[in-house]
């Protein structure tokens, strides 16, 4: 196991859950689910067995990767006068929350006249790649390696007789997939019109940090394909990303990367990606558990250290009295509020100061890193180096 595999399974352990969840989670009863990948390869299954034999099947069973079968539910099967079958099958995320859950994923299956050849295409919900680094071809769909192999091998074991003499036509779709697509990273990743169909077990574990991971190192793999690996930028949400994009107006869409709660992940990527430069942009209470040297800033126990707090307005000069009542302060914005009534010139900056030592140590001082922090408001506060 690689040290950033240790940090992401430390911080799935850690991770701070829903209490009906992490009850769930304690007992071991957490619902496993399926991916889009697994899920497009039932209703392709399902799709051409109706085509081969004109039965319209309620349940079919799917090779998964490693050797593994899953037996997924069938919806509905169509079959239109053309010659065409279409089947559907449900995603099933389990207890993940993943936006995709519930979503039909849908399967056209069609004889052609090329012997053995088997095309696999996505429909209407399918996203198109338009940007390089994402290791799919420019214009083709989004179906990710895994899916498309196991799509092949579903269309070889239901119809290998048929493939001596004809070929196969599969066009996977998604009926809501290009309104799903908008609340994930697919417009920043430059995949348009839809959903990406995705998967590498065939299997989606509930809470897994492994796929906000992958989505971090897509992110900077983009960018440097684009040819901005000199620069990103990497924010703690979609609030401090709109303010970064403001100050940082030169920059393309691709440079900015939410690093969500994954700070030291994404920096050491940064690092061992060869990324020249990186911003690190977010607000007082993310920004100072990195000053505290916490790496993953959303798990037990990582919560802001009032009397670290009050040891910077120390450095800073800061009166007894109001140390004293950073001391007992409630939050990270609390504290925000009291240095700003008291004008206690440099904290934010120092807070900066303080990430960026932290963020350099992890990066083995092997890139640039600035540090910003923004007030609620969009201004810019504090700033190291200046």
């Amino acid at each position: 196991m690689s040290v950033d595999d240790r940090d992401l399974e430390l911080a799935e352990q850690e991770q701070e859950l829903p209490p009906e969840i992490e009850e769930k989670k304690r007992s071991g009863a957490l619902r496993t689910g399926f991916t889009t990948g697994t899920t497009a390869t039932a209703a392709t299954k399902g799709a051409l067995y109706a085509l081969i034999t004109g039965e319209h099947a309620d349940h079919v069973v799917v090779s998964l990767p490693k050797g593994r079968t899953a037996t997924l539910k069938i919806r509905w099967t169509k079959v239109d006068g053309s010659g065409k079958v279409t089947c559907a099958a449900v995603k099933d995320g389990g207890d993940d929350p993943d936006v995709t859950h519930g979503a039909e994923i849908c399967s056209t299956v069609s004889f052609t006249k090329n012997a053995s050849k088997i095309n696999i295409d996505g429909g209407a919900g399918v996203g198109r790649v338009t940007k390089p680094g994402l290791g799919l071809e420019m214009g083709k769909a989004a179906i990710n390696p895994t899916p498309m192999k196991m799509l092949e091998q579903a269309v070889r074991e239901v119809a290998q007789e048929q493939l001596k003499k004809r070929g196969i036509d599969v066009i996977i779709s998604v009926p809501m997939g290009e309104e799903i697509a908008k609340k994930t990273d697919n417009p920043r990743l430059g995949i348009m019109g839809g959903i990406s169909i995705l998967g590498t077990t065939g299997i989606v574990l509930p809470y897994s940090t492994a796929s906000f991971a992958a989505s971090i190192r897509q992110s900077l793999d983009v960018a440097i394909a684009m040819g901005v690996g000199d620069t990103v930028v990497l924010t703690t949400g979609g609030r401090s990303e709109d303010f970064a994009k403001a100050l940082f107006k030169s920059l393309p869409e691709h440079s900015f990367v939410q690093m969500g709660d994954f700070a030291g992940y994404s920096v050491k990527q940064c690092a061992s990606k060869k990324i020249g430069k990186a911003v690190i942009a977010g607000f007082i209470g993310k920004l100072t558990k990195m000053a505290m040297g916490v790496k993953q800033t959303h798990v037990a126990g990582s919560h802001v250290n009032m009397e670290f707090m009050a040891r910077l307005a120390a450095e800073c000069g800061a009166p007894t009295g109001v140390v004293e009542e950073i001391k007992g302060a409630n939050t990270a914005r609390h504290v925000l509020e009291i240095v700003t009534k008291n004008g206690i010139a440099g904290y934010f900056s120092l807070v900066c100061k303080k990430v960026h030592e932290q963020m350099s140590e992890y990066a083995k001082n092997q890139m640039e890193i600035e540090v910003i922090m923004f007030e609620f408001d969009g201004r810019v506060i504090g700033r190291y180096p200046k």
